[in-house]
Parts: structure tokens; sequence; C-alpha cells
């Protein structure tokens, strides 16, 4: 394993506010212990030296499902090469989360592969969809069909684990004009009620598929009213936001709020503002696909506030 280089953002401001931009992998095993969130790739001494009450889970994203063009023509086979290193991992995850963009086309089989793939991991998963998963007529009626038990509204939903408070929220529905995220008023109000019960001290985490905060806004890369369904949350201690999306990893700290955008298991795509570029599937050559494409680790350093990064690959 190596450690992740920065990627230097285009646009001055935001290298400042940017605590870390760097690859990240097709999936991510996070750890939360005494209300706080880090994640790690699991190892046997990690799994010897883990804090008993510590939780467990992997996050997986935009596996595009469909996808043939020359960035990847077998989004599947890379897919099932990051199931087989989170099944590998020597502490079992409790549950998965899938950030979106299961499918490329909003396809029923491609839904329908998505979820055979994934059981192979025999624990639980929850969805939440991207904008690949709602171009069906139904505008994402058959990502509801296949994953939208026990959610609300578009698909969002909560649930609770030992102690920790997670929810998941839908920002590809009618997606603001320029391409950012939009949440909606209905699902504000939904979360700042969901929360309302709950003690200061509770360890919250938030996924949706887009960033809940201006990633890079000429490209779309934001939620256009994350802030307003945010307000909510800043009473808590500990708050984790989990994105896919722009399949790069994006680490930024706003107070007590921490956001973590991560990479696909499909192609990457080019770093924000980068000269020429736009968002969309990038092309690397075939020998070095899976070097851009893995598992991250990252770990929190006791009593620091940065996340030191490093990344196992497809390769």
């Amino acid at each position: 394993m190596t450690k992740n280089a920065d990627h230097t953002p285009a646009d001055a401001g935001r290298r400042d506010a940017m605590k870390c931009m760097a690859w990240a992998g097709a999936g991510v095993l996070w750890t939360i212990g005494g209300g706080v969130a880090s994640s790690v790739l699991a190892t046997a001494a990690d799994a010897a030296t883990r804090k008993s009450g510590s939780l467990d889970f992997v996050q997986i994203s935009d596996t595009h499902i469909g996808f043939d063009k020359a960035a990847n023509p077998d989004t599947l086979g890379t897919m099932r090469e990051a199931i087989g290193k989170i099944k590998a991992m020597p502490v079992k995850p409790s549950f998965i989360i899938h950030t979106g963009d299961l499918t490329h086309l909003s396809k029923a089989d491609e839904f329908d592969t998505v979820a055979q793939v994934m059981k192979d991991l025999n624990v639980p998963v929850f969805y939440t969809p991207g904008e690949h998963d709602t171009l069906d007529e139904g505008n994402g009626k058959l990502f509801l069909e296949h994953f939208g038990k026990g959610t609300w509204g578009t698909g969002y939903r909560s649930f609770d684990v030992s102690g920790v408070h997670f929810i998941g929220l839908v920002n590809v529905v009618n997606l603001n004009p320029d391409g950012q995220g939009h949440l909606g008023p209905e699902q504000i109000a939904w979360l700042a009620k969901d929360v309302a019960h709950l003690s200061p001290s509770t360890p919250i985490v938030v996924y949706a598929h887009m960033p809940l905060f201006d990633a890079y806004v000429p490209w779309g890369w934001g939620t256009v009213d994350a802030q307003q369904a945010l307000m909510p949350l800043r009473r808590f201690g500990s708050v984790t936001v989990l994105n896919g999306h722009i399949h790069q990893v994006i680490t930024k700290i706003e107070g007590n709020i921490s956001f973590h955008t991560t990479r696909s298991t499909a192609y990457p795509q080019a770093a924000a503002g980068t000269p020429g570029a736009s968002p969309g599937p990038l092309k690397v050559p075939a020998d070095q696909l899976r070097h851009v494409l893995g598992v991250r680790d990252i770990t929190r350093l006791h009593g620091r506030g940065a996340l030191a990064l490093v990344d196992q690959t497809l390769a």
C-alpha cells in the first residue's frame, strides 16, 4: 500500500478550504468508536486491537453497472474485484452503504445485477440513488422498487446502529438547472424532525450521492440547499457526511461536520478544474485502471484532526 498524493485544486480559495484531496478507493471500511468516525482498511492487527463496542461498516459507490465504454468496458468485473477486497477484510462489516450510481442507465436488469453482486457480501446493504439511477420514466421508480423498502419519499431514510444515527438522503431528484444536487423542502423538513429528539452527543452519519458541500460548482459538484439541510445537525458533536458522484476523494471539515467523498469502482474522473477537462468518464491506460480503483484506508490520528490516507488498489 502506498500513501495518496494530494491533488492541487485549481482554485486557490478552494485549496485553502480543502483539508485533503486524493485518489480514493472502491470501498471504505468506516469505524465509529467513542463517537468519532474514521475509516480504515482492516488488517489482522486491526482486528486484534479494535476496541470493544466499535462499529465497522463499508462504503461503496458509483458502480455504474451497464457502462461499457473505453474508460472501463468491464464495470461488473471491477465491482466484483472490490467486493472481493471487502470480503477479504478480517473484520467483517456490520453493513454496507452504497452511495449511488449503482447503475448507468437505470435499467431493471442493471439493478438486478447490483443486487446479486452485493448479496455475495452476506450483510445488510443500504442504498441511496445517484442521478444515473433515476433516468427511468418514473424518475427513480425502478430504484425504489428494488431498494426502497423502509424509505420515505424519494428514498431517504434513517436508522440507528450501536448508538449511531444514520441518515440517508436523496439529492438527485429534480436536480438544479446548473447540475447541482437538490434535496427539497419536504426532505429537509423530514430531516429536522428526524433528529429533533436526539441528544447532542449522538454520533451522526449522513450519506448521499452528490456532495453536500461546494466541491466544484462549475461542474455541478454540490447541493444547492445543503446548508439549510445541515443546519439542524450543527448542534451535534460529531457529524460525518459520506458522498460519491465525483469519483475522487475530497475531505473537508466545517466545524463539527466532516465531509468525505469517495471514488468509483467503475472509472475515474478528472480533478476539479483541470484545464480542458469536464466531468465524466476519464480514460486512463488499461494497465493503469486498477491503480486508480481500489480500497481506501483512512485513519484518524489520535489527538489530531487530520486524516492519514492509504490506498490498496485493485492492482
